[in-house]
């Protein structure tokens, strides 16, 4: 089954004025993550507003997506919703448009036990054919639930599809606990990017980066280090990174690579779906002058 590797691009939802999904916008983005050698796309995930669009505009998004990108690169939709029956009905609809796999938040806002998560992967798993890869997404400092090693390693027993997680916790003993799972297969993704270079010397798959979309030619240099196993280059390519993420992620992330996609003429507004909120006028202005300060799209080590 298809894996994700590499930096796998969580992309956002480019909206109109008007509040609908910019298709344009979005074909222009896709583009712009393969074209600078980024690995693999995530719509509808946490940096694409999943919770606040409705279950129709995100099989839009995902529609789009997968017909734009026409296999150059592997996409994987994000599905996870506010309840089991949108969970599975986007699941089901990512099987039928072709996309290569999906990731599945944890249930968010109410606390389950370990059981309640079991069962609620094990049903996800069972609408979709056995072969269609699924990854499991664990980001409790927002979704309120957490996937210990017990439960992944009980779901991948379980459902011979559920092949990987996404984990985005920065709790790096839990990360490799998880690469351990079925005698070291199951795939491990990262979600904080300061990561990345180690979470794949010590046996892991990637990144799923948002600030990918915003520096990829960084990322990509990175992950061609990592593929050589040229780790001290592929330190300093990190570093780089970590410099930039911080800037991008001082206020609010989605909406400041919004605000930067906007500028590289990638999308065309920067607007977030309410409740989110957008930066101000003056949080622009120190996002972009802080990061021409640091030429942010010039590769350095």
């Amino acid at each position: 089954m298809q894996k994700l590797y590499g930096t796998v691009v969580p992309i956002v939802t480019p909206l109109t004025e008007e509040d609908s999904i910019d298709v344009p916008s979005l074909e222009r983005l896709v583009d712009h993550c393969i074209d600078n050698g980024l690995q693999c796309l995530y719509p509808c995930g946490t940096t694409g507003e999943m919770m606040y669009l409705t279950v129709e505009e995100r099989k839009r998004v995902a529609e789009a997506v997968v017909r734009h990108t026409a296999k150059r690169v592997p996409v994987f939709v994000h599905v996870g919703a506010w309840n089991l029956a949108d969970t599975v009905e986007l699941a089901r609809h990512a099987v039928e448009i072709g996309a290569d796999g999906i990731g599945v938040v944890t249930p968010v806002f109410f606390k389950l036990s370990d059981r309640g998560l079991i069962d609620y992967y094990k049903a996800v798993s069972a609408s979709v054919p056995e072969d269609f890869p699924i990854y499991l997404y664990g980001i409790p400092q927002n979704a309120v639930n957490d996937i210990n090693r017990a439960v992944a390693e009980t779901v991948a027993k379980s459902c011979r599809n559920v092949i990987g997680i996404k984990y985005s916790y920065p709790d790096f003993t839990r990360i490799q606990d998880f690469m351990t799972i079925n005698d070291g297969t199951f795939s491990v993704l990262v979600g904080p990017d300061h990561f990345l270079e180690a979470a794949c010397v010590v046996g892991g798959d990637g990144t799923v980066s948002g600030n990918a979309m915003c520096i990829p030619e960084h990322y990509a240099k990175l992950w061609q280090a990592i593929q050589a196993k040229d780790y001290a280059l592929a330190t300093r390519y990190q570093r780089r990174t970590n410099v930039l993420n911080a800037v991008m992620c001082a206020v609010n992330n989605i909406a400041a690579y919004k605000v930067i996609l906007k500028r590289e003429g990638v999308i065309s507004t920067t607007k977030m779906r309410r409740p989110m909120e957008s930066l101000t006028a003056e949080q622009e202005k120190e996002l972009l002058e802080a990061l021409d300060r640091l030429e942010y799209r010039t590769v350095m080590i």
